[in-house]
């Protein structure tokens, strides 16, 4: 079974071939080396960093609203993409732009009628877990099934400005590729990066992956709304991130990386309010901090070698606590504790419905993964 990270996929769907080199000098081109980070990884981690925190401030100076899209969308093309192309720029803009057309579709025309939404959203997940699970296009189909996720659950409630909501997403995917070209301008790699290898997949794994994938995203889409979690964005994104595996075992291992850097991303961001005290309006204070914290969790995440692991885990944290208040200067110990304890719970259930998938899929001979 096929566990490759999410950087791993997505690096070869618009890098091309180089010359041959040893393994050794592939993983120093590709952030780190037997002594630490290599000058990739280094320029890797600023540019996450860097990403991560322009988003932030020009979000909070902007006073947009959904501020956890500006935080999160440029660690997401900066951190688990470890290239920047026409390609990859394409794949994330034409994403965005069919996530406006789906979500104002699925919301505006199914919203009365919830068992014909779910069965939509069901087709919408499998269509993207199914590009993911072939790899050329894993960007496209990762991201998708991510922003789709947020977008609906949050679409859905009659409370919530929907053209808002979609002007927002929009924005701060346009804004995340500038900010990453930047990026890129500013702290470009000192050595082309060798594509991982390709593999191949039977066509029952395909399957497998695509339906263990859009069944399990679409259960998670279910509950936060039966449950009326529209508080819960950390849980959610936890849930749909471990999926990026596209498969039960490797989601075990991601799910547990996962918690723990929430967990350390919670207490980071609690360390930094005490740090902060009674200056925590001095907001070129916050700023440095927050870039600090999101340093740590960028070198970790490199020396990780990519995925949605303890660092990402600790970056997209630091991202939603302080994307999604409205000012940093807030009270972060209780957002800290109960995000913490509701993706503990959510990652727990995912895990279980998951298992379950995998073997009554694999009770059946068109999605039987064939054991090693």
């Amino acid at each position: 079974m096929s566990t490759k990270s999410p950087t791993q996929s997505s690096a070869r769907t618009g890098t091309s071939a180089t010359r041959s080199v040893p393994a050794s000098s592939a993983l120093s081109q590709n952030g780190f080396s037997q002594n630490g980070l290599s000058q990739n990884g280094l320029r890797q981690c600023l540019r996450v960093a860097g990403g991560g925190t322009l988003g932030f401030i020009i979000s909070q100076l902007m006073g947009w609203n959904y501020g956890v899209f500006f935080t999160v969308f440029p660690m997401f093309l900066l951190g688990l993409v470890p290239v920047l192309n026409g390609s990859i720029i394409r794949q994330f803009l034409s994403n965005v732009s069919l996530n406006v057309l789906e979500v104002s579709l699925v919301v505006g025309l199914l919203k009365h009628m919830p068992v014909v939404m779910t069965l939509v959203v069901l087709g919408l997940f499998l269509l993207r877990f199914n590009l993911m699970a072939k790899g050329p296009l894993f960007l496209f189909g990762a991201n998708g099934v991510l922003t789709l996720s947020i977008l609906l659950h949050f679409a859905s409630y009659s409370s919530v400005d929907l053209s808002d909501l979609l002007a927002s997403n929009l924005m701060a995917s346009v804004l995340a590729v500038f900010i990453a070209m930047l990026m890129y301008t500013l702290f470009p790699d000192r050595e082309p990066r060798q594509p991982p290898p390709r593999g191949s997949k039977s066509t029952a794994q395909i399957r497998h992956e695509t339906l263990i994938g859009g069944i399990t995203a679409t259960l998670s889409f279910v509950v936060f709304q039966v449950l009326d979690l529209r508080g819960s964005l950390s849980a959610q994104m936890a849930t749909i991130l471990i999926l990026f595996t596209l498969g039960y075992f490797g989601a075990q291992v991601s799910a547990a990386k996962r918690a723990v850097g929430t967990l350390l991303g919670c207490n980071l961001a609690l360390v930094m309010q005490l740090a902060l005290y009674t200056q925590s309006h001095h907001f070129l204070l916050v700023i440095m901090l927050y870039w600090l914290g999101l340093m740590l969790f960028a070198r970790e995440h490199v020396l990780e070698g990519g995925g949605s692991g303890i660092g990402f885990g600790g970056l997209t944290t630091m991202g939603i606590l302080f994307g999604q208040s409205l000012g940093p200067q807030q009270d972060l110990v209780y957002s800290a504790l109960y995000r913490f304890s509701s993706m503990s719970i959510a990652l727990i259930g995912t895990l279980s419905v998951m298992i379950c998938l995998h073997y009554l899929l694999n009770r059946w001979e068109p999605t039987r993964l064939l054991e090693k």
